[in-house]
């Protein structure tokens, strides 16, 4: 490796209790890109606070090379003090910087540089304080979770400028996806110490269960070399002697290092309380419109079924909560309708940490107050049990939920969430704040879950884990289905999320086409088939036979969502064929009535 540009040495921190780094080192040379990583609560964001020179160490050496430029992006950038976004990018320059960069920057972020700081949202911050550190193009980059609250398209764009920046690169991020396809070299913070493997995140994951394993072997050979001791200290020669003494010191030493050794944190435990089962078809959306200022959702039709995942992506402001609430009831559409399959026990994963109270405890929290019980499955538990599944220690149960890091959050609301009996679960950005183990852990969870699952996201690679088919908007209120994951829906569209200005001109483009290619059609249509008499006859019928399919499903959905196939399972068969077969039947004639109304539209025209 080329001389460091920068390192960190025997880098030792202590909080209180145990310490939270021990020896940690850490080196970077230039244009290397590196990541760190390491489970929440592990030292990751006040390591690299200590690269930058934010945090002093107890002890330890760090070496900056004279002259090297180094900018830092913090989790929570701080704006006090600057007029506008240009301002706030502009101070972090320095002396023979160009200045037309950081205006660059910012217009690619999508922002104008006249925004006051004060009224930024979250992502709106998040993109200003990026065009800071990356508009003076300094010889290292440290990156505290740069992808937070930030939209697939501009994720997309960031990839691509670091991927081009000369800079050395040391990241964080739990966006699996971005690390593989920007690390070169790994740094794994663990129980206070690092080690480095000179490979990417994507062999990351490998290399870690074989040294946890390695650890395991060591530690249970250890334990069997204390035994084989104390057995010879029980039944042995006297111990007297010299060379006895030595052993009992020796003995003493073991059971130190057996004490000392800080295991390796366990990971968090998920398990969804499961509801009632659902009928076979849970959401059914029929042509639904929603507009604001402009249109969110136009004309959109789907049907969910039991067992479903579906995901959810766009650039943030596309409408995707709008769309998550209009097909779960929260909000009426416009025009169109939405039909709720029956049985359902619905539960929400909001993005939006603060909707826990602050000053409220944890236990309260996940108890709701006046209890130290939670109820998982039908089964009681006590409080402290239940959050030692999710990695929080009994020692916690009285701690503020205002003093808890954004990963703690993250894992309370999913704590939440999981104690309540579901059939659908609705998860706005789940994967926020949240360590890569426990991601993990929670698409294990989903791939079991008998329910069905409504997604928003913009993690990529846990769009592909986890869901059935994707949603995509296309600008002015349009909306795509693709089957399978982000990358399934790439393949078949040919292009990922667009950003939103891009989308509206696509849209307005399309529109302006529309017309003309309508025209064609009805003229090349009208040329080649007249209405006869028994296509009239369908368009008058067509629609009480629909009507009549609906009610028959609706009543063979409640036949089969109580427990007939307990009570009678020949019949529970019966009729889950009659099911399936109105279902084909329905989409058949409705298929049949578009095309013969738009046949008459053809022949009025």
């Amino acid at each position: 490796m080329a001389a460091p540009l920068l390192f960190l040495k025997d880098t030792r921190l202590t909080f209180g209790g145990t310490p939270l780094l021990e020896g940690a080192e850490l080196a970077v040379s230039a244009g290397e890109r590196v990541c760190l990583v390491g489970r929440n609560g592990s030292g990751k964001s006040t390591l690299l606070k200590i690269v930058a020179g934010l945090v002093e160490a107890d002890s330890g050496e760090r070496f900056l090379q004279p002259g090297a430029t180094l900018r830092y992006l913090p989790q929570e950038p701080d704006f006090a003090g600057y007029a506008t976004t240009r301002a706030y990018v502009e101070a972090g320059l320095a002396p023979g910087d160009d200045s037309h960069r950081a205006q660059y920057l910012l217009t690619e972020l999508g922002l104008s540089g006249e925004e006051d700081p004060s009224t930024l949202s979250g992502g709106e911050g998040r993109r200003a304080a990026l065009a800071r550190v990356l508009a003076p193009e300094p010889d290292i980059l440290l990156l505290d979770e740069p992808t937070n609250h930030l939209d697939l398209p501009v994720i997309e764009w960031l990839e691509s400028e670091l991927k081009s920046t000369r800079s050395a690169l040391i990241l964080i991020s739990h966006d699996r996806r971005f690390l593989e396809r920007l690390s070169r070299a790994t740094i794994w913070l663990d129980r206070g110490r690092t080690a480095r493997i000179e490979k990417g995140f994507e062999a990351f994951e490998a290399w870690r269960d074989e040294v946890l394993a390695q650890e395991e072997r060591d530690r249970h050979k250890l334990d069997r070399k204390i035994v084989r001791e104390e057995d010879w200290l029980r039944y042995g020669v006297s111990a007297r002697r010299t060379r006895n003494q030595r052993r009992l010191r020796e003995l003493g030493e073991l059971r130190q290092q057996a004490r000392s050794a800080r295991k390796a944190v366990g990971g968090a435990r998920l398990i969804v309380s499961e509801g009632a089962i659902s009928g076979k078809l849970v959401i059914e959306a029929v042509g639904i419109s929603k507009a604001y200022d402009a249109p969110v959702i136009k004309d959109f039709s789907i049907r969910i079924a039991r067992g479903d995942r579906i995901g959810i992506v766009g650039p943030n402001g596309a409408g995707k909560t709008t769309l998550i609430n209009l097909l779960t009831g929260q909000i009426a559409p416009d025009s169109g309708y939405v039909k709720l399959g029956v049985t359902l026990e619905m539960v929400t994963l909001d993005q939006r940490r603060d909707s826990l109270d602050p000053n409220m405890t944890l236990s309260d929290a996940l108890t709701g107050g006046g209890s130290d019980q939670v109820t998982v499955n039908g089964q009681a538990r006590h409080v402290a049990s239940y959050m030692r599944d999710f990695l929080f220690q009994p020692l916690q149960l009285r701690t503020p939920v205002g003093a808890l890091s954004g990963g703690e959050r993250g894992r309370l609301m999913l704590a939440r969430a999981l104690a309540k009996p579901s059939n659908l679960l609705v998860l706005d950005e789940p994967t926020n704040d949240l360590d890569l183990e426990t991601l993990d852990l929670l698409q294990e969870t989903l791939a079991d879950y008998p329910g069905t699952v409504l997604i928003v996201s913009h993690d990529r690679d846990f769009i592909d884990r986890v869901v059935t088919s994707t949603l995509i908007s296309d600008g002015d209120g349009r909306w795509q289905e693709y089957a399978g994951g982000y990358s399934d829906m790439i393949a078949q569209r040919g292009e990922g999320v667009r950003a939103k200005a891009a989308q509206n001109k696509a849209a307005k483009s399309l529109a302006a086409a529309e017309p003309a290619g309508s025209k064609a059609a009805i003229t090349a249509s009208s040329s080649k088939r007249k209405m006869t008499f028994n296509d009239k006859h369908a368009l008058e019928t067509l629609p009480k036979t629909i009507d009549a399919l609906r009610a028959e499903i609706v009543k063979l959905n409640a036949a089969l969502a109580g427990d007939l196939y307990a009570r009678d399972p020949a019949l529970f068969a019966k009729v889950s064929a009659r099911l399936a077969a109105a279902e084909a039947e329905i989409s058949a004639a409705e298929e049949r009535w578009l095309e013969l109304e738009m046949l008459r539209e053809d022949m009025g025209a």
